[in-house]
């Protein structure tokens, strides 16, 4: 499935959306990991019971049309595959509601050490297009600082198993980790290309506060990450998949022809997306929030954000960003609740943050779009210190800004929040 070339042809709206759903379950809590997860329950029915929530949290957005054309399916977390057979469960109940566009991209998230080919076979045949392997390192020793828990060995037989599916293999590995050395990095990535995997996402580890990785960093145990080398890895990675076929087409994304990711590649062009679970995140046009807040009396007194009618959602909001609580109990208990956090957005706001994600693209973003930002001088002040390029009517990060990444999105960020105040 290709991309459009213009991020404003993917405004949030009637049309395309993706859907993800967050299992926040997993085995153990990795040490670096800050995100809303939790060992599966031992209670009996735990598993088929989220399933069951998940179904009730998707056929609530149907009914509100708002998935009346899903392009893509992104089950995250956690980990997915700690649900085992319920996890085809839940799949099955998002088809029985939703209507999935033919040929659409769908992605289980899964470990090594939950990686079951049985299972695997399982969800390929319930419609799963694509498994997000998350590897890490194929480095026994910095797998044992990151808190992972298998081992080199171990992720090699799930890429394995998981390729032998049929389905798209992704892979996701983590440089800048203490004690880690250029000879090691070496030496992952090339294990990974072995793979045959079509996609590599390659990240720099972020330390995260309240992490067991950050006490660990701020006790003195393991030493601190070293930037200028997380940046020679990051180099070393590019001139090492792109030799292999796979293309950097994001700043953290590598594909070889035909095996970008398609759930991934919304995020940073402006379809909108609907997240279920507990912490997920969602993005949609103002006018299905309104539907939403109508529905469900969101508008009550209470949920941050929100005004107690519809008609007293800000004027000029066009695009609309909500977090469901990261509760897993009250998400079991009711799927469908009033969001944590709201935040509204204009559409010269809604502009200016398709053109900073849609930077991280290889491709750029268009003279169109970067007009409509109002980043045109911002992207010009960029080009002169060499962290962007203009040619062929696009806009385009250089190998000196993919480095410098922050810096040039903050800029063209900041030029359109200005603009959206003046």
């Amino acid at each position: 499935m290709s991309e459009p070339a213009d991020t404003r042809d993917l405004m949030p709206g009637p049309g395309p959306v993706s859907l993800y759903v967050h299992v926040p379950f997993c085995v153990l809590k990795c040490a670096y990991c800050d995100f809303h997860s939790a060992p599966l329950p031992a209670e009996p029915g735990i598993a088929d019971h989220f399933a069951w929530a998940v179904a009730e949290g998707a056929a609530h957005w149907a009914a509100l049309g708002a998935l009346d054309d899903v392009v893509s399916i992104y089950v995250g977390g956690g980990t997915p595959t700690t649900l085992g057979e319920s996890l085809v469960t839940l799949l099955d109940g998002i088809r029985d509601c939703a209507r999935v566009r033919a040929g659409a991209e769908v992605t289980v998230e899964s470990n090594p050490d939950t990686t079951d080919p049985a299972t695997a076979a399982r969800l390929v045949a319930s419609g799963v297009t694509r498994f997000s392997l998350g590897v890490q390192s194929f480095d026994d020793e910095v797998l044992r600082t990151l808190g992972r828990c298998h081992d080199a060995a171990r992720a090699a037989r799930a890429a394995t198993e998981l390729a032998s599916t049929g389905a798209h293999l992704s892979l996701d590995l983590m440089c800048g980790v203490p004690g880690q050395t250029l000879a090691s990095w070496r030496d992952t990535l090339e294990r990974a290309i072995a793979t045959g995997a079509g996609h590599v996402s390659v990240y720099p580890l972020a330390v995260e506060h309240g992490t067991v990785l950050a006490d660990r960093l701020a006790s003195g145990a393991i030493g601190e990450p070293d930037p200028d080398l997380a940046a020679e890895m990051m180099a070393l990675a590019e001139a090492l998949l792109g030799e292999a076929g796979l293309a950097r087409y994001e700043v953290a994304s590598y594909a070889r022809a035909g095996e970008r990711a398609v759930h991934n590649s919304g995020y940073w062009t402006g379809r909108p997306y609907l997240g279920i679970g507990p912490s997920a995140a969602s993005m949609v046009s103002a006018e299905t929030f309104a539907a939403a807040v109508r529905c469900e009396a969101w508008g009550d007194p209470g949920v941050a954000g929100i005004g107690r009618t519809v008609t007293e959602l800000p004027d000029g909001a066009a695009r609309v960003r909500f977090t469901r609580s990261a509760d897993t109990v009250a998400f079991l208990r009711k799927p469908v609740g009033p969001p944590e956090d709201v935040e509204f957005l204009t559409a010269p706001e809604a502009a200016a943050e398709d053109a900073m994600l849609g930077l991280r693209l290889a491709e750029g973003i268009t003279d169109r779009l970067a007009e409509e930002a109002g980043a045109c001088e911002a992207l010009a002040g960029l080009a002169a210190q060499g962290l962007v390029e203009h040619a062929g009517g696009r806009w385009r990060v250089t190998p000196a800004g993919w480095l410098l990444g922050n810096e040039v999105f903050a800029a063209v960020w900041n030029a359109g929040a200005r603009r959206g105040l003046a």
